[in-house]
């Protein structure tokens, strides 16, 4: 059993930054390769099936714990679980759609990895411009790391204290604590940990990778479209430059629109799970904040972990912004074809008639920016992070209110 591998269209092996080579071991949310074989493929599905059931059986058992807590009223416990639950439910969708669309994932990166992905080899300059954007998801990725290991480390205290707590809060329908049952519970804590964590990191490192290298494409479409049109000028083969620049602008308008369809099929992949990420996040930065400013010593792996998710929802919103402030200035870019002097000098009428309406035509197709969304309710763009985050406080202000309410009765 084989995870996919990365290619670049030569078949070159694409060299992986740490967070996606560690999301790639994620045996739910990357896909296989195709090499591998009928068993690599059953086992894989048997691998997700189980996935799903542990999924379950944690959402119930952190679901009674919250449950029991909310009829005591007993608000800091309650959101001492709410935090873990949030991110395991968001996980149970996310996985439900991508294990669906698992053969459309792996060809749909199949496609990037030839065709998008800026290659080092032929354009080092413009990828290290797109590589140096991904610095504060690798950040993020480091935060997501260490609270992982914080929790992992609850084990170890677990059994020199021989206390036989769980990871995360939870109450089993049944008697949890012979070891012959807290053991396989405890493991699979440690396997829905590291699944989520890896998920919460890695897909938004690839998420937003996707959006950086599609970015630089079209950089670099404008980039060759102005040295091609100086080269015209400099030659001044006036009979031609019409014809020139119109063979030009149709070459430059088929790459335009292979961009534009890969953008299109970004948005079918990501669209659902973008909207069940950014849902969650108000409601997900509003109890980690509020127990990390209820006890901010005992509750670091909160301030962590709120620290981390605030970061990756304005660094993808500024990138989804990026991606958006480019493709708006692509119709400005065939404007500024410098198509007027093409006219001055070209001594071919039928040419500057068809390059004019050439003109028109990209600068039509292109009048529109381009945003990867919510299922179309919401732009990723750097204002859609800061609104959950206005959202995010409002809840915080509700909650430290209720829990004064309650010191004071």
């Amino acid at each position: 059993m084989v995870r996919y591998v990365p290619r670049f269209a030569d078949g070159q092996k694409v060299k992986l930054a740490w967070p996606l080579a560690v999301f790639r071991l994620n045996h739910i949310f990357w896909p296989l390769d195709p090499s591998t074989g009928k068993w690599g493929r059953y086992l894989d599905k048997v691998l997700a099936v189980a996935m799903s059931l542990v999924f379950m059986q944690h959402n119930d058992a952190e679901l009674r714990y919250l449950r029991f807590e909310a009829s005591n009223r007993n608000l800091d416990a309650f959101l001492t679980g709410m935090p873990t639950y949030l991110i395991l439910v968001e996980a149970q969708f996310r996985s439900l759609h991508i294990l669906l669309h698992f053969e459309k994932l792996q060809k749909f990166l199949e496609i990037f990895y030839a065709n998008i992905y800026i290659d080092p080899r032929k354009e080092p300059e413009m990828f290290r411009k797109v590589d140096g954007k991904m610095i504060i998801n690798r950040l993020v990725s480091s935060m997501y790391l260490a609270v992982i290991s914080l929790y992992l480390i609850a084990p170890v205290f677990s059994i020199i204290n021989q206390s036989k707590d769980f990871l995360y809060s939870m109450i089993f329908p049944f008697d949890s604590d012979p070891l012959y049952l807290f053991v396989p519970l405890l493991l699979t804590n440690v396997w829905v940990g590291l699944v989520i964590d890896t998920m919460m990191f890695g897909e938004t490192n690839l998420l937003c990778e996707l959006i950086v290298h599609l970015n630089g494409s079209y950089l670099l479409l404008k980039r060759d479209l102005q040295l091609a049109i100086e080269k015209i000028l400099v030659a001044r083969d006036r009979p031609h430059m019409a014809k020139q620049l119109k063979v030009l602008i149709i070459k430059t308008l088929r790459k335009n629109v292979a961009l534009n369809k890969f953008g299109q099929q970004l948005e079918a992949q990501y669209t659902v799970r973008v909207f069940i990420m950014f849902a969650f996040a108000a409601g997900l930065l509003c109890a980690l904040s509020f127990k990390a400013y209820t006890n901010p010593m005992a509750n670091y792996i909160y301030a962590i972990w709120f620290g981390a998710k605030t970061v990756e929802l304005l660094s993808l919103g500024q990138i989804g912004s990026d991606l958006a402030f480019t493709t708006d200035s692509l119709s400005t870019m065939y404007y500024l074809t410098h198509w007027e002097q093409i006219l001055q000098y070209s001594t071919n009428p039928g040419e500057n008639l068809r390059l004019l309406k050439l003109i028109n035509l990209a600068i039509e197709m292109n009048s529109k920016p381009f945003y990867v969304t919510g299922l179309k309710y919401f732009r990723v763009s750097l204002q859609a992070g800061l609104k959950i985050l206005q959202a995010s406080f409002s809840y915080f202000t509700f909650l430290t209110s209720m829990q004064r309410r309650q010191m004071s009765n």
